[in-house]
């Protein structure tokens, strides 16, 4: 049986047989957050259509300018794209290349759906993979809190992670927060 264990005696770990994994971290005391991400970043140009975005870059930013962290571990041979929905609304989408890391340090207190698509050739515009596109989401959601001292921090992997129990399901591309 895959179970919850502890972490340092800080956090608990949470991973996925499935092939993905969620980390809740204790709450942090840190002083210096980054600024948030301008929801301009939403907006693409025709030339960036074309070319792969860098990792890490933020392609949707409608609630942004909290303190939670979103920290993202790419493992996988496929680009990602993980979206979290707050309610109804799209909050954040940031891209994460193959084996690479990236992370939202501005996300709002709130429970958020996590969904994610992998695959090859993105096209910013539509905001899909061109190639090998799965769509997924994560079964539990994710609550970030923030006070004046403390926020939350969570870290997704988008591998297989031994001894794992976040659980994942297909999403109907139709229904993909795009």
């Amino acid at each position: 049986m895959i179970s919850l264990r502890p972490l340092a005696g800080l956090a608990l770990a949470a991973a996925l047989a499935a092939g993905y994994a969620a980390v809740p971290a204790a709450a942090a005391t840190h002083t210096a957050v980054p600024a948030a991400a301008s929801a301009q970043e939403s907006a693409v140009s025709s030339a960036e259509t074309a070319a792969r975005p860098r990792n890490g870059k933020i392609l949707y930013a409608g609630i942004s300018g909290g303190r939670g962290v979103l920290k993202i571990k790419n493992g996988t041979k496929r680009d990602a794209v993980v979206t979290l929905v707050r309610g109804k609304s799209k909050a954040i989408s940031i891209y994460v290349r193959a084996r690479s890391t990236a992370s939202v340090k501005t996300v709002r207190s709130g429970t958020y759906r996590i969904f994610f698509t992998s695959g090859y050739r993105f096209n910013v515009s539509k905001g899909r993979f061109a190639s090998s596109a799965s769509y997924q989401r994560f079964d539990d959601k994710l609550k970030f809190v923030s006070t004046s001292t403390t926020w939350s921090i969570w870290t997704l992997t988008l591998n297989t992670v031994p001894g794992g129990n976040a659980r994942t399901r297909g999403v109907d591309p139709k229904d993909f927060p795009a």
